[in-house]
């Protein structure tokens, strides 16, 4: 008898693995949304709603472990002839982020990035990141913890992308003021990742000086957040701190091409009369500080347009991602 019994165990078994291996896994925008195998086990992300927003333009809602479970967007600028069910094809991708007070919409419904012709050869990722997430792994007074926007951009998020979504591994990154800081620490904090990036009127040097300090912890007290959660104390918690500014992460990102923009917080030619911004202001001096630390390091690709009078607008970084589109997608094809 138990014989028999052990017999109809191993063919049940059987039966299970060859039930299992027919399953389809493929992802299917009309079908279930694919789930990644390591959310299964609490350590990573699935997509759980996929909608059609507009022309080559998807909205995945992705679940994050990393962001303690929280579900946020992701929305896909898809190049023609984009399937993902396709598991032998994947794009190169450009990994295109918002700045503070914005979501993963402001590119698209800022911007002409859609009617892009030379972005329909590639995939154009626009994640969420928080008002003033920052793209970090907030300190959280030591703890750690949600949210963890860095580990789910680089980690659950590009793993997700190029499983199931057709994003391939050849990638460079862009990103305006907050997302000019997040492309540039990216970059820096994951080397071999990003062929390049670019940062727009980004916070490129947060250390530079008591004003570009004090300025960055008023983003971080934003909607009633303590502050010191982020990166903690700006002295105590130094280290951290120079961990995410670009600026003390030179040497990182000396082997790629960087691009750096910027206005001078003057009435530039696309503001309303009078308009100035402090904030530009101290932005242009953080970037000049870091180009002049990129050069001072080695760095073999700088390319910088600190164009002088300019406030801290859509109307410049719309005209600065077209400027920067030779960089960026000259890394992506191998150029030079």
């Amino acid at each position: 008898m138990t014989a028999v019994l052990t017999l109809r165990a191993r063919v049940l078994l059987v039966l299970a693995v060859l039930l299992a291996s027919l399953a389809p896994t493929a992802p299917a925008l009309a079908a279930s949304p694919p789930v990644d195998t390591l959310a299964s086990h609490g350590r990573g992300a699935e997509v759980v709603a996929v909608t059609q927003v507009a022309d080559r333009q998807v909205d995945l809602s992705v679940r994050s472990a990393a962001l303690g479970g929280r579900t946020v967007k992701v929305r896909l600028l898809t190049p023609d002839g984009w399937n993902p069910d396709d598991r032998r094809r994947h794009w190169p991708t450009l990994w295109l982020l918002h700045g503070c007070c914005g979501d993963y919409t402001s590119w698209t419904s800022r911007t002409d990035v859609a009617e892009i012709d030379s972005l329909r050869d590639v995939l154009v990722v626009m994640p969420e990141a928080g008002w003033n997430g920052w793209y970090s792994d907030w300190w959280n007074h030591g703890q750690g913890g949600d949210p963890a926007w860095e580990t789910f951009h680089t980690g659950e998020l590009r793993h997700l992308l190029e499983r199931d979504w057709g994003a391939g591994s050849n990638r460079v990154v862009a990103g305006l003021s907050m997302g000019g800081q997040g492309a540039l620490l990216y970059a820096a904090r994951h080397p071999g990742m990003f062929k390049a990036t670019a940062a727009y009127s980004g916070s490129a040097h947060p250390l530079l000086n008591d004003e570009s300090v004090n300025r960055i912890m008023g983003f971080f007290a934003g909607q009633g957040n303590d502050p010191l959660r982020v990166w903690g104390d700006p002295v105590a918690q130094r280290g951290i701190w120079e961990a995410h500014d670009p600026f003390h992460l030179a040497k990182r990102l000396k082997s790629i091409p960087v691009y750096l923009s910027c206005g001078d917080g003057t009435t530039g030619p696309l503001d309303a009369p009078g308009a100035t911004s402090a904030l530009e202001a101290d932005f242009n001096r953080q970037n000049q500080a870091l180009a002049a630390e990129l050069r001072r390091v080695g760095a073999k690709d700088v390319t910088t347009n600190f164009y002088g009078p300019g406030t801290h607008g859509w109307a410049y970084w719309e005209r600065e991602l077209h400027a920067s589109l030779p960089v960026l997608l000259g890394a992506l094809r191998g150029d030079g």
